[in-house]
């Protein structure tokens, strides 16, 4: 088969292979597994953001109905690898992850101090409330705003210039601006948790992971234990966003508990501890300077961006990264700086970094549109990078003028009056906006086995997890057109570590990586076949090459000549095999050498705004991505609109608030920190370009969960701004910044 045929004709998609377990109640989450002697674990937490502890008063827990155990620092398990041992290679423990129940100090408000250990869930949370901690207070610092003069380029991070630094001072028309982004938390619908036992030196966990082999990996690490001798589950993910992408202080505590009681436990964390445990997106500030000409030429990009970290951990993201390349100007300058406030560390969410710059840059970019009197539109193209600027190389492909044409059709941007408070529906102000988004398109290593057994099924295996975008409906799909098999003849298997090595799901990454794997196996199977059945006696496909040979239907022929057919069972039976096995491994080449290789996407959107309360409405919603041959347009429409519902929580009314007096984010509920509900969510066009990425990998796809989200928070910040004349840089978009 010639991979210029792969996915030649439309494809629609499968409906999700899980889609039934799911709604059925018959899928597994990590907390839903029983086992004998089942015990349960509630975390205690800090009510300071930094000092230590100086008493942790455990008796009336210990002495509480059902109670097994009360686990801090004074009595933990030692951790072989939180101890720094004489490795020079290994960070201090002010620059590594938060190690749980190693000492006195407190870092963050919200730190796990003890894990109450009892038979029953309802005892173990009431001895909890009866663990009495007393601290040494010092005084914290939670407020990037005050903090800002402590920021600092991270140890791994680099400035970047191209040309002139602040070169768009000397351009004839200046914007010069400031944007905000506020905490914004991951609330997934499946809280963390985490199951743990051993069986002498062999440790089995059910994990809420988005990478079973990165959490193997960890607790290997931990525990310095054997590849063989650590098994981890993730059957499924209810959601992850970026929070599943680390292993976490409190699936260590759960590990250490079972390991002191030698017993399975459970841990799962309630909302509250979402907010604090598992990470979240940085509050960052970021300066934006752009220099044009008056008809619209950049001269210059400025891109300043300060965020937050804890202060025991380093962690960054690509904040000012877009602004590096995604449009022809020929001076570029980024400078990115982290500040360590007391609070816990950061993590990836979704679209991570690029979705707070695009923020700026492209908000900055509507403004400057305005300033030299163009459509947002026209202003991009007008500044369209053909080629990488900053590589100096050529895209593996961009169609992204093509999304601009499909996105603007299908919203009507032709109906938009350019000028501001123009456009009006009864007592609402009518806006539209628009804003381009990118991200990395990767291909990292995976590992595939295929199974093909003689009843014509075939069963494919790879240690991921599926943290909600349909990974084994989109690998279903390309082996299916790939063997030419019925979907309902194969199966995916994910979520265990014992399976061949699979990557961890983020980063837009899986379906280029792994269904690279999956079309290379199947690939390797098919050769496998055409050599069993070349090397009869009398064979037709003697001498044949597998680009001759059609495969569809369960059976292979001469391409062209259908008196050569066989069924792929009869091949398996003819050389006395049960089934054939095939293992391939699958990475990336050198094709990022000699190419820039991005998935791109523009966001259009129609707001209301009442003119007297202040109250944004969306009303219609656009969302196109150019993401190279779409594997499965069902799963990937699915993500499209998952990132615009995203973006309209960034955009409307995600923001933890902190008391600075106390350290301590204070809506830590879903009661209290909004996200969207169907009321606040319009109908959603998500559209593809769906033209074959030539270069990225076999299949041509590149990823889009991310770009899905990138770029839409200004779209709509663009829109109230075409609706209203008020410009909000600071997120999210409330009412009490509309009407005053």
């Amino acid at each position: 088969m010639g991979k210029e045929n792969f996915f030649a004709e439309p494809n629609e998609g499968l409906d999700r292979v899980d889609g039934r377990a799911k709604v059925t109640g018959a899928a597994k989450y990590s907390a839903e597994y029983e086992f004998d002697k089942l015990a349960y674990g509630v975390l205690v937490e800090s009510k300071i953001a930094k000092g230590k502890i100086t008493l942790l008063d455990a008796k009336s827990a210990e002495r509480a109905p059902g109670v097994l155990a009360v686990i801090w620092h004074a009595n933990a398990p030692k951790i072989p690898g939180y101890e720094p041992g004489d490795n020079p290679a290994k960070p201090p423990a002010t620059s590594q992850p938060h190690r749980v129940f190693y000492d006195d100090k407190i870092y963050f408000s919200g730190q796990p101090v003890a894990l109450v250990v009892a038979d029953t869930y309802e005892r173990a949370l009431h001895a909890a409330s009866l663990v009495k901690v007393t601290y040494e207070k010092a005084a914290h610092e939670t407020d990037l705003h005050k903090n800002i003069q402590n920021a600092a380029a991270p140890k791994r991070g680099s400035d970047y210039k191209r040309g002139e630094v602040d070169g768009y001072k000397k351009a004839p028309v200046i914007l010069e601006a400031e944007y905000t982004m506020p905490i914004e938390v991951h609330n997934p619908m499946e809280l963390h948790s985490t199951i743990a036992f051993w069986n002498g030196d062999k440790l089995t966990v059910y994990d809420k992971t988005q990478g079973v082999k990165s959490t193997q990996k960890s607790l290997m690490d931990a525990f310095k234990l054997k590849e063989e001798n650590v098994q981890v589950h993730a059957d499924f993910v209810g959601g992850g966003f970026g929070s599943g992408l680390r292993t976490w202080p409190h699936v260590i505590a759960t590990v250490m508990a079972a390991k002191k009681l030698n017993r399975p436990i459970k841990v799962v964390l309630t909302r509250p501890q979402m907010f604090t445990m598992v990470g979240y997106r940085p509050y960052a500030i970021q300066k934006i300077g752009l220099g044009a000409t008056a008809d619209g030429k950049l001269v210059g990009i400025t891109h300043e961006a300060t965020a937050m970290t804890s202060t025991y951990e380093e962690f960054t993201e690509g904040v000012v990264n877009m602004s590096r390349f995604m449009y022809a100007c020929p001076n570029v300058n980024t400078v990115y700086k982290i500040a360590p406030l007391d609070m816990s560390t950061p993590t990836w969410k979704r679209g991570p970094g690029e979705a707070t710059g695009a923020f700026a840059l492209e908000s900055a970019m509507d403004e400057m549109a305005y300033k030299v009197g163009l459509d947002p539109i026209a202003f991009r193209l007008l500044n369209y990078a053909e080629t990488d600027p900053q590589r100096n190389l050529p895209w593996s492909s961009k169609f992204l003028k093509e999304a601009y044409q499909l996105g603007a059709d299908k919203i009507g941007w032709n109906k938009r009056n350019p000028a501001l408070r123009s456009m009006k529906e009864g007592d609402w102000l009518v806006g539209y906006g628009m804003a381009s988004g990118v991200f990395n398109a990767g291909r990292g290593r995976a590992t595939v086995k295929a199974i093909l057994s003689k009843n014509g099924s075939m069963v494919i295996q790879s240690a991921v997890s599926d943290s909600g975008p349909g990974t084994a409906t989109a690998m279903v799909g390309i082996a299916s057109e790939a063997m030419g098999l019925a979907p309902n003849k194969i199966m995916f298997e994910m979520g265990d570590s014992s399976l061949p090595p699979g990557p961890t799901q983020g980063g837009s990454t899986t379906v280029s990586t792994l269904g690279s794997a999956v079309y290379e196996v199947c690939v390797a199977v098919q050769q496998k076949l055409l050599e069993m059945t070349a090397a009869k006696d009398g064979s037709a496909f003697k001498n044949t090459k597998l680009a001759e040979v059609t495969f569809k239907d369960g059976m292979m022929t001469l391409t062209g000549n259908s008196s050569t057919a066989i069924s792929m069972i009869d091949v398996l039976k003819e050389n006395n095999l049960n089934e054939l096995e095939v293992t391939k491994e699958s990475q990336a080449g050198d094709e990022r050498q000699k190419y820039s290789i991005y998935s791109f996407s523009v966001h259009f959107t129609k707001v209301h705004v009442h003119s007297l309360t202040g109250v944004v409405k969306v009303k219609e919603a656009v969302t196109v991505a150019d993401a190279g041959k779409i594997i499965n347009k069902k799963t990937a429409g699915n993500q499209m609109i998952g990132g615009v519902v995203g973006g309209i929580g960034m955009a409307l009314m995600e923001e933890a608030v902190v008391d600075h007096r106390y350290g301590k984010i204070i809506n830590n509920n879903l009661a209290d920190y909004h996200v969207p509900v169907h009321a606040d969510v319009p109908h959603i066009d998500a559209l593809f370009v769906d033209i074959k990425d030539p270069i990225i990998n076999p299949i041509g796809s590149k990823g889009l969960g991310e770009i899905a989200i990138v770029g839409y928070a200004a779209a709509l910040a663009n829109a109230v701004y075409h609706a209203t004349g008020k410009r909000i840089r600071e997120l999210p978009i409330t009412p009490d910044k509309l009407i005053g």
